[in-house]
């Protein structure tokens, strides 16, 4: 799976599954992936369901930056978050308290 797949595909359907839930975190984040499969998406939790897309949100909140596979390996339950970001795979700018927020949401 590539991480368009992840936010074309997988991303909205569990948001959607999640529905008012969503709402808890209301905040937009940015991810800008890089890599060959790289690209960047934006996640909106302030809207029943969220909503994602592609290309950058100037709302955003709190912006992550990783390389694609590891992405892959975070979402498949291969990295952690946590881990990724002491080991500098996972860099956060912005609201650090949404990051933290951020995986209950998505399942990550």
């Amino acid at each position: 799976m590539t991480p368009k797949e992840i936010f074309e595909q997988k991303l909205p359907e569990q948001l959607k599954a999640k529905g008012d839930e969503v709402t808890k975190v209301g905040a937009i984040y940015q991810f800008n992936i890089t890599g060959d499969n790289g690209g960047n998406w934006w996640v909106d939790t302030t809207k029943s369901g969220g909503e994602v897309g592609e290309g950058d949100n100037a709302d955003a909140k709190c912006t992550i930056t990783m390389a694609d596979s590891d992405f892959i390996d975070m979402v498949d339950g291969k990295l952690n978050g946590q881990m990724a970001f002491m080991t500098g795979k996972l860099k956060i700018k912005g609201d650090m308290s949404l990051a933290m927020k951020l995986g209950n949401v998505l399942g990550l």
